[in-house]
């Protein structure tokens, strides 16, 4: 196994911990999409709950002996852990059970790495690999301990040659840090140039695999690669969404999916990418209706935009997937309000694949955008209406 990749299809055991966390999947369903997304195969999941990680083993020894007792049953080849190990912990595990050990934050690089497509994802993905590796050169590179460093004779013990590596790393990270520096001073330019177009900016923001690519190609009629799997989009793309007659546009752009326990490294790497949300008029925060995990995966998107200083930029919620919303939770009005945590946001229900929604979508846009083209003078819960009753978990 190479430093920070994961071998492809290799089989891999999923192991989750239960500390009392309200989000903890027990099913370790989302852990398993990751995995499948980074070219592996899940063989087995094993879950247990514990107070307290363990310090040196994170599971403690018993569980240890289980997990690799599980994969020489199955076969699994990797071990996979739906929370971030210390990389101690990493280490403690790999040499107890003899077998490679990765985590959570590994996979979420690891499929950045493979889906990101321009310079500017590239070098941000880049930069998150790099932190992430310095931080784990005591596991990965500890043959170095048996052998001097540098050249030929010269150099120190073992332990010299990791103090160069992670020089080297650190200047790495410095070098990319600059070049992104560059970039996002160019979306500075770029953002300067649409306000003294005075134009209104929207972005898409939500948690991954909500569909926001296919509701962003639906919208401006574009081919951004869109598919049923996490972080099928990493790289952000503007268009002009046109609206009414007369030319009347606004900015349109399609950002970097959310999930559970982003590694803040890559929140971190993304700045440049994320403050189009931060910079937006209007936010269009994606929802998978047909998700029954969505007011967790709402809750985590809000963390995010509070981490990236886009909390007060004015949202619109869009419950997508209508289309696979079971028939007796379908909603009564395609648009309405929705409350969470004490805040009541405009909410509207649409299927970017069927395009059910979109044009009351365009004409809300519309009237946010401060242009012309007002709502019907009509009662949507009468035009809008579909004979069903508001389930209890989209009310």
């Amino acid at each position: 196994m190479s430093d920070t990749s994961l071998k492809d299809t290799a089989p891999a055991l999923l192991v989750g911990v239960d500390f009392g966390a309200s989000h903890f999947d027990g099913e370790l369903q989302e852990l398993g999409l990751l995995a499948e997304t980074a070219g592996l195969r899940p063989v087995a999941r094993m879950t247990c709950k514990r107070r307290a990680p363990d310090a040196a083993l994170f599971v403690g020894s018993g569980k240890a002996d289980e997990i690799k007792f599980m994969a020489e049953q199955y076969g699994a080849q990797e071990i996979l852990f739906d929370q971030s190990l210390s990389p101690a912990q990493q280490r403690n595990l790999e040499r107890h059970i003899g077998l490679p050990v990765n985590d959570r934050t590994l996979i979420i690089l690891e499929i950045f790495g493979q889906r990101a497509r321009s310079h500017e994802g590239k070098l941000q993905v880049e930069l998150a690999r790099l932190q992430y590796l310095s931080t784990r050169l005591v596991r990965r590179w500890s043959h170095l301990e048996r052998q001097r460093g540098g050249i030929g004779t010269r150099g120190g013990p073992g332990e010299t040659q990791i103090e160069l590596d992670r020089r080297m790393i650190s200047d790495a990270i410095k070098r990319t840090k600059e070049r992104l520096q560059k970039v996002k001073k160019q979306r500075q330019t770029q953002r300067k140039q649409r306000d003294r177009r005075n134009a209104f900016t929207i972005s898409l923001v939500g948690y991954t695999n909500s569909g926001k690519t296919t509701l962003f190609n639906a919208l401006v009629k574009a081919r951004a690669y869109a598919a049923d799997q996490l972080f099928a989009t990493l790289d952000t793309t503007t268009r002009q969404l046109y609206l009414g007659e007369a030319g009347r546009s606004v900015s349109l752009s399609d950002t970097v999916g959310f999930i559970r326990d982003l590694p803040h490294g890559l929140i971190d790497a993304f700045e440049a990418t994320l403050q189009e949300a931060a910079d937006a008029d209007l936010l269009l925060h994606v929802v998978d209706a047909s998700n029954a995990d969505f007011p967790e995966q709402m809750a985590e998107v809000q963390r995010v935009l509070v981490e990236i200083g886009a909390s007060d930029v004015p949202q619109l919620l869009i419950f997508n997937k209508l289309d696979a919303v079971h028939a007796e939770k379908q909603p009564i009005t395609l648009h309405d309000q929705y409350e969470q945590d004490g805040v009541v946001m405009e909410r509207l229900f649409v299927s970017a694949r069927s395009g059910a929604g979109l044009a009351l979508l365009r004409q809300i846009l519309s009237q946010r955008a401060g242009k012309l083209i007002p709502l019907d003078d009509q009662d949507d819960s009468k035009t809008l209406e579909i004979p069903a009753q508001l389930p209890d978990d989209v009310s």
